[in-house]
């Protein structure tokens, strides 16, 4: 059986500027980003963003949708409600973090074709840069027809170049060094050949350092596959899409933020998952490009609020077999 399988920036997905739930250090660290955040614009967001869901997948959905910069579990439940995809029972998975700005990692996953998987079996570690920023959740899923065959998923939102790309980097490099660490403690727990799939906004491109030397994610299958190495490695699906300049996220120039990573298991079929050749895709459909940079939402309270507008990153997708 395939699976299609996709991640997505939807770039500050908030919940109402009077949302009752919000604590107040979120309150006051985003009020000036949540001026003119009404129900109606919150509405208009989310039906813009389930534009695009619903023709993910030769408009029938994604099976596992990973998304960061989400508020809470009701913005979650809201977009959920507004896809409206009659063949699909989607449920949630949010981790719930101490991001300063309050935006976190949330999944959605087809119940049809998935268990709900236990409290036990989703992790999440928030990566520190003096205080708590950005996230690296683990959901250990498993199937309805395979239930003895384990997909672990791993969606990641890595700290942020503010301040520069140099400075801001060990940061990056700390979260490259536990997704790492997992992977090990992955394999310990579940066998060496449990199906792992990676993805996410790392904000660095797949040649820096925090993906090739920390996080061990290879351009080339040949280290990967090999039985001979006990290190992580994982294979970079991203490498092959750079061509022609393009990208997932624009900043002066079109960048590689969003990839997705495979480990060994799904390039050699060894737990019975394996991955669909030349699968994955950029989402990159003409109504998210504007100008040649991706078509932002933004924000009421901006100059050049776009209502008809996405996110300031384009989505990813992979199709896997079990």
């Amino acid at each position: 059986m395939k699976y299609y399988i996709a991640w997505w920036n939807v770039e500050n997905l908030f919940d109402i500027s009077t949302s009752p739930t919000r604590p107040e250090w979120i309150k006051k660290k985003i009020a000036k980003e949540l001026i003119g955040w009404t129900n109606e614009v919150l509405g208009r967001k989310l039906n813009q963003l389930a534009n695009i869901i619903h023709k993910m997948n030769d408009s029938s959905g994604p099976d596992i949708l990973g998304l960061c910069e989400v508020e809470n579990e009701i913005v979650i439940n809201r977009l959920v409600s507004v896809l409206n995809l009659p063949e699909r029972d989607y449920g949630v998975i949010h981790s719930d973090t101490k991001d300063k700005r309050g935006i976190d990692i949330a999944f959605l996953y087809d119940k049809k074709k998935f268990k709900s998987p236990k409290k036990s079996d989703v992790f999440n570690h928030v990566v520190l840069k003096r205080n708590a920023t950005r996230d690296i959740v683990q959901v250990n899923f498993k199937t309805r027809s395979t239930p003895e065959s384990d997909l672990v998923v791993i969606g990641n939102h890595w700290p942020s170049r503010m301040g520069g790309e140099l400075a801001s980097a060990p940061y990056r490099i700390i979260a490259a060094e536990t997704l790492s660490y997992w992977m090990e403690r992955i394999k310990e727990k579940f066998g060496k050949e449990v199906a792992i799939l990676v993805m996410g906004d790392f904000n660095d491109e797949p040649y820096n350092r925090s993906m090739r030397e920390y996080a061990l994610a290879e351009k080339d299958s040949k280290r990967v596959k090999s039985k001979r190495t006990q290190k992580p490695y994982l294979l970079n699906l991203m490498w092959s899409l750079q061509k022609d300049g393009k990208g997932t996220h624009f900043f002066d120039t079109w960048g590689m933020l969003d990839q997705i990573l495979v480990n060994r298991s799904l390039l050699t079929k060894a737990d019975g998952w394996s991955l669909v050749k030349d699968s994955c895709e950029i989402i990159r459909l003409p109504e998210l490009i504007k100008s040649n940079k991706p078509r932002r939402f933004g924000r009421p309270s901006k100059k050049g609020f776009d209502r008809d507008g996405y996110s300031d990153h384009l989505p990813i997708s992979i199709t896997i077999n079990n």
